[in-house]
Formats: C-alpha cells, sequence, structure tokens
C-alpha cells in the first residue's frame, strides 16, 4: 500500500490500491463499448479491477469481454434519468471515475458552416455530461481514500494552442469541460477527490482516424502510468498521456 503524508491533512493513498474494508478496487468508465473507453475496461480488468461500464446505444466492444467483474448497463450523459438509473445500479464505494464518452462536431472549416443546435449537443455532451456524472456518483465517491476522477479531454480544448481554428464546438466544449473541472476540484478536495484532465493523444480510434499516429493501448497505458502517481496536489491538472503538462 502506498501513502504520502500531507502535512495536517489526512493520509492520502495513491490509485491502486482497495478501500478500507472493500476487496476490489471498483472503476466506472462512460463511452465504454468502444474505443479508449473499452481499452479502458479491459486494462482495468487485467488490474483486477471491478467495472461499470455505461454505453449509448450498443454494446460493441463490450459484448466480447467474458469477465464476472464487469458488468454493462445502458447510459446517456445527457439524461439525468438515464443517470439515475445508472448510479442505481452501483451498491459500493467508487475508486475511479473515467468520463470518457464523447462526440466530434463535424470539424467545420468556417463560421458559415456552424450548426448552431449540434453545436449546443456537443457542448451538452462532452461539457455537461460528465459533470452530471460527477454529480450523480458524488455520494458514492466519498472515502477516507483518495478518488480520482479522470476527464478526457483533448489538447484542442486549449485556447493556447488553438493556431488553425476549425472545430468550434468541439474544442469549446473541451475547454468548457476544463474550466468545469478546475472549479469543481476547489469544492471536491476536502472530500479527498482529485481531477486529472487528459489528451489522450491523437489516437487511432473512429474518431481519430487511420492516420493518427498513436495507439489505443499505448494512450491508454501512458494515462494508467500518469493515474498511477496522481496525488491531491495536482489535482485539476491539465496533462498528455505520456505525462507532458498542457498549457491552458
Amino acid at each position: 500500500m502506498i501513502s504520502m503524508s500531507l502535512g495536517n491533512t489526512r493520509t492520502r493513498k495513491v490509485l491502486f490500491t482497495p478501500r478500507n474494508g472493500q476487496c476490489m478496487r471498483v472503476a466506472v468508465i462512460t463511452g465504454a463499448n468502444r474505443g479508449i473507453g473499452n481499452n479502458w475496461v479491459v486494462r482495468l480488468l487485467e488490474e483486477g479491477w471491478k467495472v461499470y461500464a455505461g454505453y449509448k446505444e450498443n454494446l460493441g466492444g463490450l459484448e466480447i469481454i467474458q469477465d464476472d467483474n464487469l458488468t454493462s448497463f445502458k447510459l446517456d450523459v445527457t439524461n439525468n434519468q438515464s443517470i439515475e438509473r445508472f448510479a442505481d445500479q452501483i451498491n459500493e464505494n467508487i475508486d475511479l471515475l473515467i468520463n470518457n464518452a464523447g462526440v466530434p462536431d463535424g470539424r467545420w472549416r468556417s463560421l458559415t458552416e456552424i450548426d448552431d443546435e449540434w453545436a449546443l449537443e456537443v457542448l451538452n455532451i462532452n461539457s455537461l455530461g460528465p459533470v452530471r456524472m460527477v454529480k450523480a456518483l458524488y455520494p458514492k465517491m466519498l472515502s477516507s481514500d483518495l478518488t480520482k476522477i479522470v476527464m478526457i479531454s483533448s489538447l484542442m480544448g486549449s485556447i493556447d494552442d488553438c493556431q488553425m481554428g476549425k472545430s468550434y464546438a468541439y474544442r469549446a466544449s473541451k475547454t468548457a469541460l476544463n474550466m468545469f473541472t478546475v472549479a469543481m476540484k476547489k469544492e471536491c478536495i476536502d472530500d479527498n477527490i482529485s481531477f486529472i484532465i487528459f489528451h489522450p493523444g491523437w489516437v487511432k480510434t473512429r474518431m481519430g482516424g487511420d492516420r493518427a499516429p498513436v495507439e489505443i493501448k499505448d494512450s491508454v497505458q501512458g494515462m494508467m502510468d500518469v493515474l498511477n502517481s496522481h496525488t491531491i496536489e495536482d489535482s485539476g491538472i491539465f496533462i498528455q498521456y505520456d505525462g507532458q503538462k498542457i498549457k491552458w
């Protein structure tokens, strides 16, 4: 068991340690049926975690995973009733929440192409969806042990890095997610809940495309390595999968 002392505060434990009185670490993953989310499921199960996986419409890659420690439920992060039904299935403490569900925006090339209804939907899914998940699962994340919340963001959410423009709604949604996260960390730190904002890299997924240079397994392994050493003092950090910090 790894721990560290923070002066007058409680002892904080890092990620890969079961909670007191809980024989198995518990993770929740949204958008878990394909891509990065699905690989998180596979890797955590290999590490001995119990995983609650959310998928919106079809099981996808979850269907072929045969593991008694995997439980999958339908989940729409834009619908509070769907989130509440999902949360009601979890009757134990949560050690790790990975907010992975997200959508692209079509990479609109000019202002005239922006579809305002879809832009609002992108913001609803990518920015508010993770906030809804944190809100609904909060009572199940309270513990004397450190709970970690992963926000899958993007380098495209960096205002400093926005050199080309375009992808208006996607960029804005990830920037908003980053701000929501930094604001939430201020409130959650007293409850021993820490946030980490990840840029997973340009990954070979349905969203990233075949030209992407980063394999899914390498992205997830990198994020796991960073997360493993993450502490409460780092809460709200914006960081790449390989450990490189990103400017806001």
